[in-house]
């Protein structure tokens, strides 16, 4: 029975996180730290994280992202939880 519960708590993990995929977010940037490969950016909702709007820092998956854009940018990104910290995957600015 608990091997069931496992299983099937493993399978609705992997279902809910299938539909949980990531979306394109509107946002601006506030600062960039390069040395840190930080980004802060006020955003839309976050529909993926469970976020209202808001501003926060965020880390990027590609150090490279960061030289794309410049403080006071609008931009649109996509952000998810990677090792439990909250990333930009995508950034283009607008």
């Amino acid at each position: 029975m608990k091997k069931f519960i496992i299983v099937l708590a493993l399978s609705l993990a992997t279902i809910t996180s299938a539909f949980a995929a990531t979306a394109p977010i509107v946002g601006e940037v506030k600062k960039i730290n390069l040395a840190q490969n930080k980004i802060t950016l006020k955003h839309e909702p976050i529909i993926n994280l469970d976020m209202k709007a808001m501003t926060m820092v965020f880390t990027v998956a590609d150090p490279a992202m960061l030289a794309t854009v410049k403080v006071g940018d609008k931009v649109t990104f996509e952000a998810d939880r990677v090792k439990g910290k909250l990333t930009v995957l995508s950034l283009t600015a607008q």
